[in-house]
């Protein structure tokens, strides 16, 4: 090991807290998908970063503000599955209905690519070079 090594055991990664462990546990099962998401957020909190790597994973998290964020990214899905266009799970439900779905969906995609949203993890992700 080097003289300097981070990898010791008061330097480790600490496991999630029960909050945030909780949550993981409670969205767990719900569909294949959300348990891949659920593995990648898992292992963006327990992996070991640099500062630069940490700026970067924030902003792709949420902070993009042009919209190249996760947040952004769900937001889209959302609207997709709320769509009967793109989901045939819709399709047998009243057109009215469908319609105020859709619309649902595309104000919630709005509403996560808000640029003020971004802005609370972009000036987190820009801390750490400040």
């Amino acid at each position: 090991m080097a003289a300097n090594s981070v990898h010791t055991p008061g330097n480790a990664v600490p496991a999630l807290d029960a909050d945030l462990d909780g949550l993981h546990e409670d969205l767990r099962g719900i569909h294949p998908g959300i348990d891949l998401i659920l593995d990648g957020y898992r292992l963006l909190a327990l992996d070991r970063h640099t500062a630069d790597m940490t700026q970067t994973l924030i902003a792709a998290i949420a902070g993009g503000s042009d919209g190249t964020n996760l947040t952004n990214l769900g937001g889209q899905t959302i609207a997709r599955l709320a769509s009967a266009d793109s989901n045939p799970a819709l399709r047998d439900l009243p057109l009215d209905q469908q319609k105020r779905i859709q619309l649902r969906g595309e104000t919630t995609a709005f509403a996560l690519n808000h640029d003020q949203l971004a802005q609370f993890a972009s000036d987190t992700s820009a801390a750490i070079t400040s």
